[in-house]
Order: C-alpha cells, then sequence, then structure tokens
C-alpha cells in the first residue's frame, strides 16, 4: 500500500478538507510526517502570492499529524488544534509546497507539534507551533479504526 492510499485508509480524508485542497501525503511514521501541495491559481492571493491561510493549513495538518499517526493498522489517533502559530519568512507563487511536522511533546490527551514549510529550492517560507488535544479513544497510541 502506498503512503497516499495508507493516509487515506487511516485518517479517513479522501473525501474531506485535505483532499479538497490536494494535499498529499509523503512519508508519515511515529511522530512525523511530509505533506506536499502543488501550488495552484486558487490558492494564491489578490498579490499573487500563495496565499497565508494555504500556509497555516499546511502548518496545522503537519503539526496534527504528526501526532496522529498509529503503528495499528486501520488505525488512526484523531485530534483537534487547540492552538496555532504561523511565521512566514517567505513568499511563494509557484511549485509544490513541501511541510515537515514533528510531534515534539505530550502527555496522554495534549501534545504540541511544530512545523516547516519549504519551497521548491528548499527555502523556508513559513514555520510554525500547535497544540493539539487528542479526541476520546485516542488517547492510546493504538487510536480508533479509521472511517
Amino acid at each position: 500500500m502506498s503512503n497516499e492510499q495508507d493516509f487515506i485508509a487511516r485518517a479517513g480524508q479522501q473525501a474531506g478538507f485535505h483532499h479538497l485542497l490536494g494535499t498529499r501525503l509523503v512519508e508519515w511514521d511515529r511522530d512525523r510526517v511530509v505533506l506536499e501541495l502543488a501550488v495552484r491559481p486558487e490558492l494564491l492571493n489578490l498579490g499573487g502570492v500563495v496565499h497565508g491561510g494555504v500556509l497555516s493549513t499546511l502548518v496545522d495538518s503537519a503539526c496534527g499529524f504528526a501526532g496522529a499517526w498509529s503503528p495499528e493498522p486501520g488505525h488512526v489517533r484523531k485530534s483537534v488544534t487547540l492552538s496555532l502559530t504561523t511565521n512566514f519568512t517567505g513568499q511563494v507563487t509557484e511549485g509544490t509546497l513541501r511541510a515537515v511536522g514533528r510531534k515534539v511533546a505530550g502527555g496522554r490527551r495534549i501534545y504540541t507539534g511544530v512545523a516547516e514549510v519549504f519551497n521548491d529550492a528548499g527555502e523556508l517560507v513559513a514555520t510554525g507551533q500547535g497544540t493539539f488535544r487528542y479526541r476520546s479513544g485516542s488517547e492510546s497510541e493504538t487510536g480508533v479504526k479509521a472511517n
């Protein structure tokens, strides 16, 4: 099974916001995720650069998914964002965005993730940090059955 198929099977995101945005899962493992997003005209703001909301979404998703991985096949740990901070360090007009997220701390119900978003040249265009709460049933690493 490919990473993207595993992502869809585990997280049940095919029909959700990630599908609408066009987010692709490149890597997903314990405490780490890599997401990619092809820049399209509809993701640009009036100034012709990627909208800050798109970059914030990538930071949120990368931080969140870094803590949502489960070693149990067909399972995922579901969580909600409690707080999110995004710092914009560059602008992008074309190419592919690559978000790398890591879970850096956490307890039974709450965890913290950090993310960096890069352009095609490997230049940092955004960073961020988020705090997340596992939803009921997802506190254990086993998680819950993916929808």
